[in-house]
Order: structure tokens, then C-alpha cells, then sequence
């Protein structure tokens, strides 16, 4: 697939040819009011706002990709005309360009990054395919992993957050629904990753539902407290499956003794490597792959 196109010849366009539709979020006053002082203080704008030409039909439109805060305080100033860098893209790759733009020059909080990370794995995934789990582990196991990074790893790496923490609000990000995203926006108090992950383990929808209302209406100070709120200070927490698998995994094995875990391994010895290899795909730590290499030298045996 080719890099996107910089249209070089165009370096401004009419404001009311711009369109700005179909973002992943909204504009923010704040944000307008903040751009909009800086520019009656500078005279002009810090960046160019980045635009996606479109050609369909033998016609042919601009959208916004990263800049629709700075379009804003453009009108609000009475400009007609806006500097630009136009660039010509798949609907993928000007995703990425949105995501990107936001993720590296504003200031996001957890919901918003949660929302951009989760579309930009979904994106990047369909850019990358040999990088989804699983899929990476195969193509380490001919050989060709050493290449290639997990789309945690290399978020991570681009925007310089640690690997887990990318993890975690992809994760939440992923799980959230679309009306739940916009409800959230609304809320008097800035939602947190941990509410986030509280709803995603949330399965009761009329449960979920009234934990973001209560966060929305600002009747509760965190979604924990929500729930607890409706269900009682004694219901138990609704519990993560993968949390508990792990955990009782982890609970049998530390219980076990020397003899049982040898036999444990004897019997799954086969199932192992596989597993590592994916794990080492993912985070691209040569001790896992050592790892790997000895227990498939005993599976041979």
C-alpha cells in the first residue's frame, strides 16, 4: 500500500469548502478559546490544518484530518481562508492521520485516548495484519517475527507510553459503546481509566447503564462507587472471567508440589511453546524466545 500523497500546490483553502465530519471527538470550546488567544497573540496560526482531498465522481471535497480545534478558532475570528496541508488517502490511513494528529498534540484525557487507541489498533490491525496476536506467533514460529511489533509495542514506542498502559485502555476503549462514549463526554467529572475498566466488566446492561448515568449526572464520584450504590454495599463485584481463570490457574499451580507440576508440564508440554512464542511476539523479549527454544528441545526429546 502506498504512503499518503501530499498535495504540495495547495497550501490554503476557502474555509466554507472544508468539511468536518464523522470525527472521533467532538470540538471543544475550551480548546477553540485556548487556539483563538494564542492567535490574536501571535497573529497567525501555529500549524496548517491538515486536510484529506477527496475525489469521487469527478468531483472533488476536503475534510479535516488534524485540526478541526484550529478550523474553529478560524471562524470564530472571521477568517475566510485557512493555511492547509492537503493530502490525498485511503479511509484507513486518514484515521491513522486523525488519531495521530490528536494523540501527539492535545491534551486527552482517558476517555478520548481510550476511544483513539481502541479505533487505531482496529486500523492499524487491518494496515498490519501479520501483527494480531496470534497471527505475529505464526509467522515468528518460520522464522520472520524479529521484524515486527504488537500494535502495543509500537504505540507504545511512537507516543512514549509504557506497553501495559497501552494495553489497558485499548482494552477499555474497546469495550465501551458508542452511546456510552457520548454520555461520558457529558460528565461533570473527568472519567478516569479505572471507571472505564469498571464498566467494561460490567455484563448487566441496565447495570451499566445507570452506573454511566450516575456519572453523567455526577451523582456518583467514580463508576465503583455507582455500582455499589445500586446493588448495595454487600452485593459482591461482578467479577472479570479472565481475572478468575487466572487466578485459580495461578492458585492450583502455587498449591501444587514438585511431583504434580512436573506431570502438569509432561502433560502440556505441547501447548506451551506455542504460547510463549505468541507472548514473545508481543512483547519482543528475547528471554521468553530463549524460553521457547528450550521447552520445544524437550518437547522433541
Amino acid at each position: 500500500m502506498s504512503d499518503p500523497i501530499l498535495i504540495q500546490s495547495k497550501t490554503s483553502l476557502p474555509i466554507d469548502q472544508i468539511e468536518v465530519t464523522g470525527r472521533l471527538r467532538p470540538v471543544s470550546p475550551a480548546g477553540v478559546a485556548t487556539i483563538v488567544a494564542s492567535i490574536r497573540e501571535i497573529g497567525q496560526l501555529a500549524n496548517p490544518v491538515v486536510v484529506r482531498q477527496l475525489r469521487r465522481k469527478g468531483e472533488v471535497s476536503w475534510h479535516v484530518l488534524d485540526g478541526a480545534h484550529r478550523l474553529s478558532a478560524a471562524i470564530e475570528l472571521g477568517w475566510t481562508e485557512v493555511p492547509v496541508r492537503v493530502f490525498e488517502c485511503t479511509d484507513d490511513q486518514a484515521r491513522i492521520m486523525e488519531i495521530d494528529g490528536n494523540l501527539s498534540g492535545a491534551e486527552l484525557n482517558p476517555l478520548d485516548t481510550a476511544v483513539f487507541l481502541a479505533t487505531r489498533k482496529a486500523v492499524y490491525e487491518r494496515l498490519h495484519p501479520e501483527t494480531k496476536a496470534g497471527v505475529a506467533g505464526g509467522l515468528a514460529r518460520q522464522g520472520s517475527a524479529s521484524d515486527m511489533m504488537s500494535f502495543a509495542a509500537a504505540t507504545a514506542e511512537k507516543f512514549g507510553l509504557s506497553q501495559r498502559h497501552v494495553e489497558r485502555l485499548v482494552s477499555a476503549g474497546t469495550k465501551l459503546g458508542p452511546d456510552e462514549i457520548a454520555r461520558l463526554r457529558k460528565a461533570p467529572r473527568q472519567v478516569t481509566l479505572k471507571d472505564l475498566q469498571d464498566i467494561s466488566k460490567i455484563n448487566s446492561p441496565s447495570d451499566r447503564y445507570d452506573v454511566v448515568d450516575a456519572l453523567v449526572e455526577g451523582s456518583a464520584k467514580s463508576a465503583s462507587a455507582a455500582l455499589k450504590a445500586r446493588r448495595g454495599p454487600s452485593a459482591p463485584v461482578e467479577a472479570d472471567p479472565l481475572e478468575e481463570q487466572f487466578k485459580a490457574l495461578s492458585k492450583a499451580w502455587s498449591r501444587a508440589g514438585a511431583a504434580a507440576r512436573r506431570r502438569f508440564l509432561a502433560a502440556h508440554v505441547d501447548d506451551l511453546p506455542p504460547l510463549i512464542l505468541d507472548e514473545s511476539a508481543r512483547h519482543d523479549d528475547p528471554a521468553i524466545v530463549a524460553m521457547h527454544a528450550r521447552l520445544s528441545a524437550v518437547a522433541a526429546e
